[in-house]
């Protein structure tokens, strides 16, 4: 059967992970486009005052104070969105938290917990999107990231839990698609992105950590996402950067292997003293209504690599992509700017 997906404003979309970062930014743009929006985290003060941010002029939007690795807490997000809206056409998969670190100095616990987010509550979105989306169509959107294809240094088991949503989304996609439900599913893979993801990552270094540059706004992604939620796509990379970084470890993985931890260590790490190690949001929600981390350097505010890859029509962009491609790998292996 085949995928056809409404336009923006025509739809219901349920955004996790939407008080801040990423999540933040895609609600507004949806917001601002005329979709109607299932708004999910476990910050409830925060998700009421996006409600009341951009339902001014009516009803566009409910809360739901959600913890996305409770199974139940899950199931019930697709109950209020029938209850309010009908139903819902698309479910982007979110929410999202990280543990800076290295591996042997992680504890267990904080790894498992990881996968509880990160992992079990994309599954859990994801079955629970499919499972209304067989009858109607529509979109499910899960957030990856450049570490879906390339572990990095110091967020180890977050690579992993990327890779595992990656090999997760894959295999679902593949067994829709050969059962022929109407269902169009993608991965996306943000780089580094300019949300408070640092501020409230748990972590073990001693000093707080930083990007590894070119970063990118959260609107770049939430540019993406809305495309895919309309447009059909396997996966998309959010910013030349991923895609250098990905290509350079499927086809020299040996040589990332070495170039990559001195562009990590110096650049992921800052001089300021790490805070307190409870001030995290692995363990308990932050409560901000906050789109930016506040990065010092320089942020871009859109990707041409993925405005080419997510219009192909463009042919003069197209051709400016594979240049952005190409320096954004060269930056990653030289000094990441």
């Amino acid at each position: 059967m085949a995928v056809k997906l409404k336009k923006v404003d025509e739809q219901v979309l349920v955004i996790t992970g939407a008080s801040s970062g990423i999540g933040l930014a895609t609600a507004r743009a949806a917001a601002k486009r005329g979709a109607r929006l299932v708004l999910v985290a476990r910050s409830g003060d925060a998700l009421e005052m996006l409600v009341g941010e951009i339902s001014s002029d009516g009803p566009m939007a409910i809360a739901v104070e959600a913890d996305v690795s409770n199974e139940d807490d899950v199931r019930r997000i697709s109950e209020r969105a029938i209850t309010a809206f009908g139903g819902f056409d698309t479910w982007v998969n979110n929410a999202g938290v990280s543990v800076y670190g290295e591996l042997t100095e992680v504890p267990v616990e904080d790894m498992r917990k990881l996968f509880e987010i990160n992992f079990w509550g994309q599954v859990y979105g994801s079955l629970t999107a499919v499972a209304h989306l067989r009858d109607r169509g529509g979109a499910l959107i899960n957030i990856g990231s450049t570490a879906s294809d390339r572990a990095i240094p110091l967020q180890g088991m977050y690579s992993a839990t990327k890779h595992a949503i990656k090999g997760f989304t894959d295999g679902l996609r593949m067994e829709l698609e050969h059962e022929g439900a109407p269902i169009s599913v993608t991965l996306v893979k943000p780089g580094p992105i300019d949300t408070p993801f640092l501020n409230h990552a748990k972590n073990y270094l001693d000093n707080e950590p930083s990007h590894a540059p070119p970063v990118y706004a959260a609107d770049a992604v939430a540019r993406a996402i809305l495309h895919c939620a309309e447009s059909p796509m396997r996966d998309v990379y959010v910013g030349s950067g991923s895609k250098g970084l990905s290509a350079l470890g499927h086809y020299a993985p040996r040589l990332a292997d070495k170039i990559l931890p001195p562009v990590f260590y110096s650049q992921t790490t800052t001089d300021e003293p790490a805070r307190p190690l409870e001030v995290n949001n692995l363990e308990h929600p932050m409560g901000e209504l906050e789109e930016s981390g506040g990065y010092e350097g320089m942020v871009r505010p859109v990707s041409v690599y993925t405005e080419a890859t997510t219009h192909p029509g463009k042919a003069a962009a197209a051709v400016g992509a594979a240049a952005a491609a190409v320096v954004g790998a060269r930056r990653m292996v030289k000094n990441g700017g």
